[in-house]
């Protein structure tokens, strides 16, 4: 048996178990060299946010630790990686790299490229899927090409799905007799520190493989409970797994598995289940349109919205990205999201919808703040979701969907708890003015210790009137064909 070792090249995928690239590189019984590139270059506008970095400087510690308790080393290279990933098959005479699949459109063009690369140099190039629970062919539409409605893509994604086999991390990573210098992981100096914000970031999360597990298993007990639970701001109902999924801690499957295991004895899928199957499907979702679309972070997937009257408001997104809109649900949301990296999924909508449509500042706006600070940024997720709450995207909201932020404020956060918890300066406020603390004369928001304006700013805008204007800008280019006929 050679002695040439192989290399296994983590993406997103900080991981042992359910790993089918490592499993497999370990059963060729060759020396197993595990490798992490930074590279900072290829993504172009697309690099890692201030967040995801700091996650990533604690995954990839975890994983390095990891790896070593399984007799292994992670090597870690900063660089373009159509540049290093060949120096370092030089470098180690490695015969093949086995590695995840990613689908990025500038890690799908890499891809291609390695793989013309190591073919001529006679290296083997061993991709595997395992980011997915499907790959993005296999659902795909009679005319072959990606849904753009949910609901006929959530049919055929579960028709005929099977998950492959869960396997357990390698019992040894086999290691060759000569390793390669790797660099310190502490020089690359991902996490902040002249100002560190990340203190909240440290308090709320557990990264890398154990943490997700923990994540999980913590998840099931609530399970049951999911449906009716997820849209409340003031509970704890959402799995809170993205970051985990994000980074590849947690495999897409294992989370699947939960899932149809708590439903075994039911009968049928009850509905909280079936409801965290069909977020998971959600970010499938985004991934097959990612790959139809690669231009989706940057453009809008219809076209007419090339001509949609946005604003420029630098005063106006900076009040929004701070969490000083006025609008106390929307200020929360913002402020939870700066503290601990991420942000209720039902504040998401929220809050984006009050940037598009309240505002009319263009979505890629604030796709750009979320990615620098969510922790579980996720590009395909990302940018469909914004897509969809702009209405220019696949299954787009109807435009006149337009979130009252009082209202939503009022049937999700009901007694005001996670206001209070974000926005503290609102604390005493009553339940019942706690989301429209305006509507208080100045002596009873003085006995709570607010001055609107000075201890909480007033509204940057009425609702009526930014509602007003978001119809009359949406009207604007209703009447080019597909915004008309799907509203």
């Amino acid at each position: 048996m050679s002695s040439a070792p192989v290399i296994v090249w983590f993406r997103n995928d900080f991981r042992l178990r359910d790993h089918s690239a490592l499993s497999a590189a370990v059963a060729s019984g060759a020396p197993v060299v595990p490798l992490y590139i930074l590279d900072d270059e290829t993504p172009g506008d697309w690099g890692l946010g201030g967040a995801s970095r700091w996650w990533l400087a604690k995954s990839l510690d975890a994983l390095g630790r990891d790896i070593a308790d399984h007799g292994g080393r992670l090597i870690l290279r900063r660089g373009a990686i159509l540049r290093e990933l060949p120096r370092f098959v030089e470098e180690t005479g490695a015969t093949a790299i086995y590695f995840t699949r990613s689908y990025e459109p500038w890690a799908v063009a890499l891809e291609g490229q390695l793989k013309l690369h190591f073919d001529e140099m006679g290296v083997a190039f061993k991709r595997y899927g395992g980011r997915l629970l499907r790959e993005p062919e296999d659902v795909r539409t009679n005319a072959n090409g990606a849904y753009q409605v949910f609901t006929p893509f959530w049919r055929a994604f579960v028709k005929d799905l099977e998950l492959h086999r869960a396997s357990d991390a390698p019992d040894q990573i086999k290691s060759p007799q000569r390793l390669p210098k790797s660099d310190d992981l502490r020089d690359w100096e991902l996490s902040p520190t002249k100002p560190d914000w990340s203190g909240g970031l440290g308090e709320t999360w557990e990264p890398g493989e154990g943490g997700a597990r923990v994540r999980l298993t913590k998840f099931k007990k609530h399970l049951a409970a999911y449906k009716g639970d997820r849209d409340r701001l003031d509970r704890e109902g959402t799995s809170r797994l993205s970051p985990h999924l994000a980074f590849g801690e947690i495999s897409l499957a294992a989370c699947w598995r939960a899932a149809t295991d708590a439903a075994k004895g039911k009968g049928v899928l009850d509905q909280s289940i079936e409801t965290f199957m069909k977020e998971l499907a959600w970010r499938e979702f985004s991934y097959s349109l990612l790959m139809q679309f690669p231009k989706l972070p940057e453009a809008p997937l219809r076209p007419e919205f090339a001509a949609f009257p946005w604003r420029d408001e630098p005063a106006q997104l900076k009040a929004w990205q701070r969490g000083k809109t006025g609008y106390p649900i929307v200020d929360a949301g913002m402020r939870e999201l700066w503290v601990t990296g991420y942000m209720h999924n039902r504040a998401r909508m929220i809050t984006a919808s009050f940037l598009v449509k309240h505002l009319l500042i263009p979505w890629t706006k604030g796709e750009a703040w979320f990615w620098d600070t969510l922790v579980d940024a996720d590009l395909a997720n990302n940018s469909a979701s914004w897509q969809w709450v702009a209405g220019c995207g696949a299954d787009a909201a109807p435009y006149f969907r337009i979130f009252n932020p009082i209202l939503q404020g009022q049937k999700f956060d009901p007694n005001g708890d996670y206001v209070r918890k974000w926005v503290p300066e609102l604390a005493k406020l009553p339940a019942k003015a706690i989301h429209a603390p305006w509507t208080l004369s100045a002596a009873e928001l003085a006995q709570s210790g607010v001055v609107l304006g000075k201890s909480y700013p007033r509204p940057i805008i009425d609702h009526g009137h930014a509602r007003g204007r978001a119809l009359q800008a949406y009207e604007q280019i209703k009447g080019t064909s597909k915004l008309a006929k799907r509203s």
